[in-house]
């Protein structure tokens, strides 16, 4: 992945009573993302040579930061991969999830990286595990000795399409979702869904809610291949236990992550504040904060996708047939589209308030047309989100059994 930043290379001298210079420079940023079945098996070389930019020689050694999920399932594994391959992998297994994101697990990891003696210029740390542990180690990377390399190697569904894919670390701070963050790309992503077989459903749901955010906003092929196969790939975990299965699989995740890329490539550092994979982004981050342990990242997403999707409808941007597909399929996908959190007066008010003072004083919030289209709002009102509010618990109350015994609306509805 290329991307350069926007800025005009040059050394300018003012001379003035009091002199002055601005420097203008440009960076330029590469990385990969490697689909890369099999990573771990003895005979792959894809993460010895699969990435020019972050080669891997009998005789290196790494620092291996490893999800200790991960560790108890797979490191016995890995650990044999770099043996098998001469290289001197000393692992670190460290708790991750959204209850201990925070500044003491980058320190935590800091620490284990002075202790290694990492040399920042040929040693990349390898990152293995979920978006919390990547967030974590690319934080940490990102400010040992002012930028030291690292690879990513995504083990659950919100890692392959999310959190692995982009360029922005970080941790929470206080109540504040990701307060404390870097840009910093890694060097590569390996992308290997084998991981997938391990997770359990509620995890795969997770994931499937940042890629249904994507077929929402920019792909309505995407939605209809979640349609026609997200809860057979829930069962079969992604593993493509039949070709069908096996075609759909990789369909839906790399259409995830290309779409994704799309909207970052251009917009790395977020100079342009109206992204529309800030879509389900507006209020989930302060319902998720307040419902911990109780949502996953993706269910937050859902939650906030689930309301949009009825202020479109309530605006008429969404048909009632296309709303009740949106429902249907979340509720299909296994997320939830209601949290009792939702129910503290004022929750959403003060959401959309934290988000305008991150968005620079505008709402710049993105909004479903119809499915597969978005565009962007500023006048949304807390009279609009009481109603909104309202017509989803409603929704959810009435419609959930419906849609459970008679599947869609008639046709006759889709206007």
């Amino acid at each position: 992945m290329h991307a350069t930043a926007l800025f005009t290379e040059g050394l300018t001298r003012h001379r003035s009573t009091t002199p002055s210079w601005t420097v203008e420079a440009i960076k330029q940023v590469r990385y990969h993302i490697v689909e890369a079945a099999g990573l771990f098996e003895p005979d792959s070389t894809l993460l010895l040579s699969g990435c020019a930019d972050a080669p891997l020689r009998s005789g290196d050694r790494r620092l291996v930061v490893i999800d200790s999920a991960v560790q108890e399932l797979h490191g016995e594994r890995i650990a044999h991969y770099f043996d098998h391959h001469g290289i001197a992998a000393t692992l670190l297994p460290v708790r991750a999830d959204e209850s201990v994101k925070r500044w003491s697990a980058v320190t935590d990891v800091v620490d284990a990286m002075n202790d290694f003696g990492i040399d920042r210029r040929r040693e990349p740390v390898i990152a293995i595990g979920g978006g919390v542990l990547l967030d974590v180690v690319g934080l940490a990377a990102s400010l040992y000795r002012r930028g030291t390399p690292y690879v990513r190697i995504p083990t659950t569904l919100v890692g392959l399409v999310d959190a692995g894919v982009g360029v922005k670390t970080g941790v929470n701070y206080g109540h504040g979702k990701n307060r404390l963050g870097t840009y910093a790309p890694p060097v590569a992503t390996f992308v290997d869904r084998s991981f997938l077989g391990t997770l359990d459903a509620r995890h795969l749901s997770n994931g499937l809610a940042e890629i249904l955010k994507m077929a929402l906003i920019k792909s309505a092929e995407l939605f209809e291949l979640l349609e026609d196969f997200g809860p057979q790939l829930i069962e079969d975990r992604f593993q493509g236990s039949t070709p069908t299965l096996e075609t759909a699989a990789r369909q839906v995740i790399s259409e995830a992550i290309h779409l994704m890329l799309e909207e970052l490539q251009p917009n790395l550092w977020e100079q342009t504040l109206e992204r529309c994979v800030d879509y389900g982004h507006t209020f989930s981050p302060t319902v998720e904060m307040e419902a911990l342990p109780e949502l996953l990242h993706g269910e937050a997403v859902a939650i906030d996708m689930a309301l949009t999707t009825v202020m479109g409808r309530l605006r008429g941007d969404v048909t009632k047939y296309q709303a009740e597909r949106v429902l249907t399929l979340m509720e299909q996908l296994r997320l939830p589209l209601w949290t009792e959190v939702l129910a503290r007066p004022g929750i959403l008010d003060g959401a959309l308030a934290d988000t305008v003072r991150h968005r620079d004083g505008q709402q710049r919030l993105p909004l479903p047309v119809g499915i597969g289209h978005h565009r962007f709002v500023n006048d949304v009102t807390p009279e609009e989100l009481r109603i909104a509010l309202k017509e989803l618990d409603t929704a959810r109350r009435d419609g959930a059994g419906r849609r459970a015994t008679a599947g869609l609306v008639g046709a006759g509805e889709a206007a």
